[in-house]
């Protein structure tokens, strides 16, 4: 048996013209194989559904309008201070920065030598660091904080400041103790010199 002879036939259309058909309206299509629906149900149908003739049937859209908000627009600042287990108890934002810095004299005698210290966090008006001496508060100190540092020391920027021991906390490395010191005098030096061991004899 050929491919064509097994083929099914096309249903034919019904007697009805393309003009016909374009004018007719639109009606519920109600499957003729279930007798069961009763007549009523079909009439409700085709009053549910609006019939509009002389022209062909469009899906209708419906435009919904954005929802705007009456509150201004805001946005995100991204913060500058440490976050931890300590309350906040500055007056302006800190930034955890661990720039070199070194204690140069207390209570105004001068170190013989300066001490390294351990910078936690910074501000405009204070800073944090570990000291491996101990200060009492209220205590003035003499601070260095190298800002910008230069490989060949030219450009670098320092920082010398007068301040006070306003906290004291203890400090989880052995030997060391915490301090907080607010800033009471700030000077800045731009060195624009090389250092001595650069230079030739």
């Amino acid at each position: 048996m050929s491919a064509t002879s097994r083929a099914i036939p096309a249903e034919a259309w019904p007697d009805k013209s393309a003009a016909g058909l374009r004018e007719a309206p639109a009606a519920p299509h109600v499957a003729a194989a279930n007798p069961q629906i009763s007549r009523t149900a079909v009439q409700i149908t085709a009053a549910a559904e609006p019939v509009v003739t002389g022209m062909p049937r469009t899906r209708a859209l419906r435009l919904v309008p954005l929802l705007r908000s009456s509150l201004p627009r805001q946005f995100v600042r991204v913060p500058t201070h440490a976050v931890g287990g300590h309350p906040e108890q500055r007056q302006y934002p800190r930034a955890k920065l661990q720039l070199p810095v070194r204690l140069r004299a207390v209570g105004g005698e001068p170190e013989p030598y300066p001490i390294t210290l351990v910078m936690r966090d910074i501000s405009s008006t204070g800073v944090y660091f570990l000291c491996p001496k101990q200060l009492a508060v209220g205590t003035q100190v003499e601070l260095e904080v190298v800002l910008v540092s230069k490989p060949m020391g030219r450009g670098s920027v320092l920082m010398t400041t007068m301040a006070h021991v306003c906290r004291t906390e203890a400090a989880a490395m052995p030997g060391w103790y915490g301090f907080a010191a607010c800033f009471d005098d700030v000077e800045f030096d731009h060195d624009d010199d090389l250092p001595s061991r650069f230079l030739r004899p």
